[in-house]
């Protein structure tokens, strides 16, 4: 559809929180190579479809796939809940680079589609992805709010209640917007998601390539509740970023006046690639309707945060995934997907 003239907020729609009913969830079937050196494009491929039958285990899911790519998603993961689409991709992180979609409460949903750059310039080849969220609305049939806000989706959460939390170092970086102010990107937040309050933390995960995005250290498990990565070792380049996280969590207060609930969750040890920290995280998790589908690193850390998770989420089930083939490309199990909401 035409994209309004107006806002989202103006329209009366708002992003609902990630844990109300879903009407499908999104993927795209990994196709670039060089995400995956040598050769691990097979063993991510792989940890999607688990990821993928996993999810349809409690809500339909939609793989986006580039059309050469079709027969193998098709044996992979077709059927059983997940249907194939083909669309042009350039590559397969869909919460970044899909579309934000919103509901009014009323019956009618439709979405946002940010502007994208590639995390800030560090991937060239990306056109297509700047495409995606616009096919997937037209597809969808729903109106499309065309934000002039360069974003990507796993940079931020909302609580569904008017709070957005996310990081300095990602939405205030030069290589996103760096005509705005964080006046001028809250504004922007408060049109296309309306929310009212924005909680910013500081940095994100130690080397994270995506310049700091939220859903590797910290997540809305509800309002007013907040799960966030911690680590007890002061020798930790993380110590110091997630104890200021913490701290910032403490003296926020969110959109409805409240303190925030803290769930804290320990990072597994440290891994690397080619002497970059890979940005292992228990909140880079999905929350499916009746379900959460978290990711395993075979560390020694796993038991415990399935656990937290469990207790956080009482009334869905919980399953666990080995994420470390998805991870070696730069991203988790909440990069990989993107909820839609029931309208």
């Amino acid at each position: 559809m035409t994209a309004p003239a107006t806002t989202p907020a103006a329209d009366g729609f708002y992003m609902p929180g990630e844990w109300e009913p879903h009407a499908r969830c999104w993927m795209a079937w990994p196709c670039r190579p060089e995400t995956w050196p040598d050769d691990g494009i097979e063993a991510a491929r792989a940890a999607y479809a688990e990821v993928a039958r996993a999810i349809a285990r409690f809500e339909p899911v939609t793989m986006v796939c580039d059309p050469d790519d079709v027969p193998e998603a098709s044996l992979a993961c077709g059927g059983g809940g997940v249907q194939i689409l083909p669309m042009p991709i350039s590559d397969s992180w869909i919460r970044d680079t899909g579309p934000s979609f919103l509901i009014d409460g009323k019956g009618r949903a439709a979405g946002v589609h940010w502007r994208f750059n590639a995390w800030g310039g560090n991937y060239p080849e990306c056109d297509r992805d700047r495409e995606i969220g616009r096919l997937i609305l037209e597809h969808q049939k729903l109106p499309r709010y065309a934000a002039p806000l360069i974003m990507e989706g796993g940079a931020f959460h909302v609580d569904g209640e008017g709070t957005l939390l996310t990081t300095e170092q990602c939405l205030l970086n030069p290589n996103r917007n760096p005509g705005l102010s964080r006046d001028a990107i809250e504004t922007l937040l408060m049109d296309h998601l309306s929310v009212s309050r924005v909680i910013w933390l500081g940095e994100g995960y130690q080397d994270d390539e995506t310049d700091g995005h939220i859903d590797e250290i910290a997540l809305f498990v509800k309002p007013g509740v907040v799960m966030a990565i911690v680590t007890d070792d002061p020798a930790d380049p993380n110590f110091r970023i997630f104890q200021d996280n913490l701290d910032r969590l403490k003296k926020a207060r969110d959109a409805q006046g409240r303190e925030l609930e803290i769930i804290p969750v320990r990072q597994p040890g440290r891994r690397d690639r080619d002497g970059v920290r890979l940005t292992l995280s228990y909140t880079n998790l999905y929350i499916a309707n009746g379900g959460i589908v978290m990711p395993a690193f075979e560390d020694a850390a796993d038991d415990d945060a399935y656990r937290t998770v469990r207790r956080a989420f009482p009334d869905r089930e919980v399953i666990q995934i080995p994420a470390l083939d998805i991870v070696r490309g730069g991203g988790g199990i909440h990069c990989i997907t993107q909820q839609q909401p029931a309208a």
